[in-house]
């Protein structure tokens, strides 16, 4: 990539959960499907349906593609609503809450994206998990905007220099589809085993 191409609004989130995960998805454009990724792009498939409606007092829009010039970020919301005036947009997943931000930076990213879009302010979205059928409120807060920004710039050093983010095991890998591609914990006991030599 480039200085002048878009990042994902996706890469956001892959970034925050495993910065070597998001080398091998949107850098060397690796990716394998699991459980978990089949399950979310049937969830996806669903719910990005191009439609509009009104649902109460509240106006929705489906598969809205969102871009921002100032950040160079460009991607697919799965739902924005407004409601007397105040937009926000909605990010579905397959799962339930877990205690790791990426879904929010997710979530932060369309907002700053649908801000300069419609010219208003974004305060909060929505993150819906379909497994427990609730919907999370995101504060868009000056935090959170700080990490979306943070994020996004980190990204653009990883394109601008080529530099591979190494494979580091977290709890995380557990359920990622690309864990057999990365092995960090092998990675990890060769680093060991020269550092002894």
């Amino acid at each position: 990539m480039n200085n002048h191409d878009y990042i994902p609004i996706a890469a956001l989130n892959q970034y925050a959960y495993c910065s070597h995960r998001y080398w091998r998805m949107f850098c060397a454009g690796e990716f394998l499907d699991n459980q978990y990724t089949i399950e979310g792009t049937s969830l996806h498939d669903r719910v990005h349906t191009l439609g509009e409606g009104h649902r109460e007092d509240t106006w929705q829009v489906r598969a809205v593609w969102l871009k921002s010039e100032q950040y160079k970020l460009i991607g697919k919301a799965d739902l924005i609503e407004e409601v007397d005036g105040n937009w926000y947009p909605i990010e579905y997943k397959r799962g339930h809450k877990r205690e790791w931000d990426n879904d929010e930076l997710q979530v932060c990213a369309q907002a700053l994206c649908l801000e300069e879009m419609i010219g208003q302010k974004i305060t909060q979205g929505y993150v819906y998990y379909a497994q427990s059928h609730q919907r999370q409120l995101v504060n868009i807060s000056a935090e959170l905007r700080v990490t979306a920004i943070a994020t996004i710039q980190a990204i653009q050093n990883i394109q601008q220099s080529g530099k591979i983010p190494p494979a580091i095991y977290t709890q995380r890998c557990r359920g990622c589809s690309l864990y057999q591609q990365c092995l960090p914990q092998a990675v990890d006991k060769v680093k060991r085993y020269q550092e002894i030599k």
